[in-house]
């Protein structure tokens, strides 16, 4: 699948949801599902700076596609990260680099959020194609 039908599946499934708590609660669900990640695995090297809660977010190049494995301290914001896990993970650092992130807008997130969680939505779509970049052949 790719990630723009990734990122439709998972519009699809919020817009299945017309209350905000109802949204708000499916996206702590989603982080709640996220592969544990290691303690040892959560240092500050791997802290995405600037996000008000601590977001842990690791990547391996298995073949020629990326893993991501990503941990935070809050619930909400574990689930905002597994919204861009569940996008990006297991694409080519290729795609990932030319992905349009734009899609997180339309979730409506960024509304009914706090501006430093919203702006956190922005870091972490960042770092990710930061880690891309790093295994990319271009």
């Amino acid at each position: 699948m790719t990630i723009a039908e990734k990122q439709q599946q998972l519009l699809d499934e919020l817009n299945l949801f017309q209350d905000w708590t109802e949204r708000y609660q499916y996206v702590i669900d989603l982080g709640k599902k996220l592969s544990p990640m290691a303690e040892e695995l959560q240092t500050s090297d791997r802290l995405i700076k600037g996000c008000q809660s601590q977001v842990w977010l690791d990547s391996t190049l298995e073949g020629d596609h990326v893993t991501f494995l990503a941990d935070s301290d809050s619930l909400i914001t574990k689930g905002m990260i597994a919204l861009f896990v569940r996008v990006l993970d297991g694409q080519t650092p290729d795609d990932i680099l030319q992905a349009d992130m734009s899609f997180i807008d339309e979730t409506g997130l960024k509304e009914h959020l706090a501006p430093t969680r919203a702006n956190a939505l922005s870091l972490m779509a960042t770092q990710m194609k930061q880690h891309a970049l790093s295994y990319s052949q271009g």
